[in-house]
């Protein structure tokens, strides 16, 4: 089983810039997160954006979503901004695919050292290979149906919106 992960961008991997102080975005850091993981899956990455969910378009989430449609793997993990991440996953299930599609992101860059980003890239991967076919978004070792989540602004942690 291969799995197709797509990358968006978001704070998962922003880079800091320290004389600027400010974020940005270089390179996905996808491949050293799947080595420091020691991942033995069999994962196809493709970078279809670098940016942040805020300032995602219609136009991006259709290229997100085309991608989800015309990849031949049944397994997708798609790397993301927090901040719209429920958006894009209602889109992609309205589409109604045939396939096990898992949102993931960070709260804080990778390159800090201290983020929350290789633990959910692994719970992503672990609930792509294991969940039905749907929509879910992964995040601190628990997965949400698309349309039971919301992230909670004043903690940063996902939350079901109905318990």
């Amino acid at each position: 089983m291969s799995i197709k992960v797509l990358v968006t961008g978001g704070t998962f991997d922003k880079e800091y810039d320290e004389l600027s102080g400010k974020l940005f975005f270089k390179d996905t850091h996808l491949r050293e997160l799947l080595e420091l993981g020691r991942c033995k899956l069999k994962v196809d990455i493709r970078t279809l954006m670098m940016i942040d969910s805020l300032e995602m378009t219609d136009e991006d989430r259709l290229l997100i979503l085309s991608s989800c449609k015309n990849c031949e793997e049944e397994r997708i993990v798609i790397t993301h901004g927090t901040d719209t991440m429920e958006v894009t996953a209602k889109l992609i299930a309205s589409a109604g695919l045939s396939k096990a599609i898992v949102l993931t992101g960070a709260m804080i860059p990778i390159k800090f050292g201290s983020s929350d980003g290789l633990f959910n890239l692994g719970t992503a991967l672990a609930f792509a290979q294991a969940l039905p076919h749907g929509v879910y978004i992964a995040m601190n070792g628990r997965y949400f149906a698309w349309n039971n989540v919301a992230k909670n602004r004043s903690t940063g942690i996902f939350e079901e919106i109905s318990k």
